[in-house]
């Protein structure tokens, strides 16, 4: 008979590993540089996703490479390199420090022990090996939460995609839940309230709020994609929260690209549009980014900005998105938490010193297995 020290070396588990739970972030991803080479890679997995570009693979292959992969990232880089910081790509450090708070948090507020990793849907950290070093550490039970407030199948559908792929590796998985959407949780859009109002007390309140989210091809929509109703209702609750009619705080949809029907209003006409239709002070949020992005500092804070004052606009601001505020951090606490309840790690009766004790147990044995 084997000892079960030695099943520990043959298989990498240990039945002295402290099971825990384990909460995955999971946001779109990011160059590991602003250079077309480092972008080219990253634009090469994010256009290949068939979740992304739902074409046929032999009619979206040769425009892909033969063309977007040569073009493109250049373009890209020269967009990236305007907002890169000192710490690296903006969406890989809001994301990182949003990490670092929700596991504090979480921390606070369950009796048990709770990972929280953060992983990329293109590019570094990769879910699958972010996913299998939790589950080395001992998950048990993993709950998925997508930094996507509104689902579409391009963006939460995909990263599930890539968690059951990742699963899939493994020889024992862990128990999962996923989080489909938080578009209308109250937290949420109580949080997103709060920034707008700090916003106003700081710097005044604009003529116009426009709420940009990121676009999605029409027939996605038409499909069954309940994307737009998840924007119009995240919409809807914010203006609810701050008093204003809809005729002062539009939705409208940004980063289009090819030639097919985008969700409308798009978000870069409006803009150039406004100033004469007598909306001289505008302000913008991005309710559908948890942290800021390529989308959102370059293509709003500086490409709309720019448009916006060349078409004779006067003040343009850009609110932040919510990256590690307290208030999104308790939110997302409020949600996983939820989700989260029914494990023994979220129950008011979890008792870590026994736990700790049965595992300190599951050692003697062991080892004491192991002399024999």
């Amino acid at each position: 008979m084997i000892p079960s020290s030695h099943y520990i070396g043959l298989t990498g588990y240990g039945h002295d590993t402290l099971p825990r739970a384990g909460v995955l972030l999971a946001n779109l991803g990011t160059p590991d540089a602003p250079t077309p080479k480092a972008v080219r890679e990253y634009l090469g997995e994010f256009l290949a996703d068939p979740r992304v570009i739902e074409y046929p693979r032999w009619l979206w292959w040769p425009i892909l490479h033969g063309v977007i992969l040569r073009v493109r990232p250049r373009r890209s880089a020269h967009a990236y390199a305007s907002i890169w910081t000192d710490a690296g790509s903006p969406l890989r450090v809001h994301s990182e420090a949003l990490r670092d708070a929700l596991a504090k948090a979480l921390a606070a507020r369950l009796p048990g022990p709770v990972s929280v990793r953060l992983a990329m849907r293109y590019g570094q950290p990769a879910i699958a090996p972010t996913i299998a070093q939790m589950q080395r550490d001992g998950v048990r039970r993993l709950l998925v939460l997508p930094l996507y407030p509104q689902y579409s199948a391009a963006s939460t559908g995909s990263v599930l995609d890539a968690v059951a792929a990742g699963m899939q590796a493994l020889r024992w998985p862990p128990e999962i839940r996923t989080i489909n959407d938080y578009h209308a949780h109250p937290a949420y859009l109580d949080a997103l309230a709060e920034s707008v109002q700090r916003h106003w007390s700081r710097h005044g309140r604009a003529q116009m709020l426009l709420m940009s989210f990121h676009g999605l091809p029409q027939r996605y929509v038409v499909a069954g994609d309940p994307y737009y109703c998840h924007c119009q209702a995240t919409a809807r609750g914010l203006r609810e929260r701050l008093g204003l009619a809809e005729r002062h705080a539009r939705v409208t949809f940004q980063s289009r690209v090819g030639r097919e029907r985008w969700l409308q209003p798009a978000t870069d006409a409006t803009l150039r549009a406004l100033p004469s239709q007598g909306v001289s002070r505008v302000d913008v949020i991005c309710p559908g980014f948890a942290a800021d992005c390529l989308e959102t500092l370059e293509e709003i804070a500086l490409r709309g900005k720019a448009d916006f004052l060349a078409s004779g606009g006067e003040s343009f601001h850009y609110i932040p998105a919510l990256n590690a505020e307290a208030a999104h951090v308790a939110a997302l606490a409020d949600l996983a938490s939820a989700h989260l309840a029914g494990w023994p790690e979220a129950s008011a009766a979890y008792d870590l010193q026994s736990q700790v004790a049965l595992q300190a147990d599951a050692r003697e044995r062991a080892a004491h297995d192991g002399n024999r």
